[in-house]
Order: structure tokens, then sequence, then C-alpha cells
């Protein structure tokens, strides 16, 4: 197995923290945030006392369409004023070999609830630069509704026009802090 022992620190320009929600329940809308810092501790020999902190700067939404980041950004949705941060706060792992699950808390507007990542880690590399890195993917879904996001907009059919099930997915490289 592949040491992750150590200190690692999100890379956030190779790093990109998105998310899915179904629109009008017949399409995809995906979004991403663009500030965002995330550091991890990780013990492989004791893993609860391996760690994951992450802060992501809710107005730094950007779903490719102005208006509708507007909205997002918006009291319908993230509240960015009132609830600049999201933070998720790791309370345990379950990792073996280069998969496994981080559960932890994820707070958005002001709500705190826990959550489990799927994480898929893809190996540890020197760059050339001399930085190690790590890359890894994880992810999970949230019903938006448990973190206060309940804007809805009914449709004729019955459905809605904002799915409540969302999911958020993580493509990270960490360095390796010295």
């Amino acid at each position: 197995m592949t040491d992750y022992n150590g200190t690692w620190v999100l890379d956030t320009a190779h790093t990109e923290i998105g998310f899915t929600a179904r629109h009008a329940m017949v399409t995809k809308v995906r979004g991403k945030f663009e500030d965002f810092e995330a550091s991890a501790v990780v013990d492989t020999e004791n893993p609860q006392a391996s760690v994951v902190k992450a802060v992501i700067k809710t107005a730094s939404v950007n779903t490719g369409n102005a208006d509708r980041d507007g909205h997002v950004r918006g009291d319908d949705f993230f509240a960015v004023e009132q609830f600049p941060e999201m933070t998720f706060e790791s309370t345990s792992f379950d990792i073996h070999g280069n998969s496994g699950t981080v559960t932890g808390d994820l707070t958005l507007k002001g709500i705190t609830r826990p959550v489990t990542l799927d994480v898929e880690i893809f190996g540890v590399e020197e760059d050339p630069f001399g930085n190690t890195r790590i890359g890894f993917e994880a992810t999970t879904k949230i019903n938006r509704k448990d973190f206060g996001v309940d804007f809805q907009a009914p449709l004729g059919s019955g459905g809605v026009l904002v799915s409540e099930q969302i999911t958020i997915e993580i493509d990270g490289s960490g360095i390796k802090q010295a």
C-alpha cells in the first residue's frame, strides 16, 4: 500500500469541487465552486486520528450562467451574504488500499449534517518541481432540503424545477507538506 501518511493541502489549481442537480426533472445542471481551501492530516496506522477540514466560499459558485448564479447566491439557495462559507470536517476514515469512505460534518446555511464521501485514491507521485502529490476523487449525495435549501417551483407534470438530491463530486490533488 502506498504511504498516504502526513499533512496534505489541496492544490486549488488542480482540484474541482462540483455538484450536479436535475433541472425540470429532465436535464442536469452542473456547477462548481472556485474559492475553497482544504487540508488533511492522514495517519494510516491510526485512521481515527486522521482529519480533513475544508472551507468553501459559497459566493464562488459558478454554473456557467450569470442569471442562475445570481439566483443560487441569493436567499432561495445559498444566502451567501448571511452564510458566506460551507464547511466540512471529517469524523471518521475507513480507507483501505486505494478506496473507502470519509464521513464528516457538512455545514451549509448554518445547518450541520453528517455525510459520507466515497473516496478513490489514484496514487502518490512526485511532480517535476519536487512536490509529492496525491490524486483522488470523492463523491456523495445529499438532500439539499436537509440543509435549508428548500426553494421549489412545481411543474405541471407534478415534478419540481430543481431536484432535492444533489450529487457532490471532488476531483482533487493534494500536495504533501514538509
